[in-house]
């Protein structure tokens, strides 16, 4: 299961990997943007992620990791989104696996500053889709999961996993109040 992490719009994407096949089982936006309330948008992530993970058992999650824009306050609540979205995969203990935005559009296209239209077009032909979807936040959810796929195996360097609340904790003890 791929997720583009966002508080106006979520990417979702699962697909399932049979041999060199890669075939979508679902992809959707969590359209955000009518909630005025931040909590209630976390709230809409943390329901919706859990009832695609009840919905269709993923293996993993693999979430985009938040970057540093302009603003300071967006990247906060893209962070919380994206706390949210790995909190409901933790509470079904299913491990999590965060990647830049760069390594994600790198593993796509082969180049790490590649548009979203780019992405998008690439994964298309890949994923045999018939069209883009309207939302580039599913396109990118879908290339968080494809990512994933190319990256088992190899070292995971650029990216962090989590196989439950207790490897949470090992690996952010800072993160903790005790």
């Amino acid at each position: 299961m791929g997720i583009d992490p966002g508080t106006n719009n979520m990417g979702l994407g699962i697909i399932d990997v049979k041999g060199s096949k890669i075939e979508i089982i679902a992809m959707d936006v969590l359209k955000l943007n009518k909630l005025a309330n931040h909590s209630l948008k976390l709230k809409k992530i943390f329901e919706t992620t859990l009832r695609f993970i009840d919905q269709y058992h993923p293996d993993e999650l693999a979430i985009e990791s938040p970057f540093f824009g302009k603003n300071i306050q967006s990247m906060l609540k893209l962070g919380r989104a994206q706390g949210v979205a790995i909190a409901a995969a933790l509470y079904r203990d299913i491990p999590v696996f965060e990647y830049s935005p760069r390594k994600i559009k790198q593993s796509i296209t082969g180049k790490g500053g590649a548009s979203k239209e780019q992405v998008a077009g690439l994964l298309a032909g890949m994923l045999s889709l018939n069209k883009i979807p309207e939302y580039y936040d599913i396109t990118d959810a879908l290339a968080v999961a494809v990512c994933h796929h190319f990256q088992r195996g190899k070292s995971q360097d650029n990216s962090e996993s989590y196989t439950g609340w207790q490897s949470f904790i090992a690996k952010n003890p800072s993160r903790i109040k005790k």
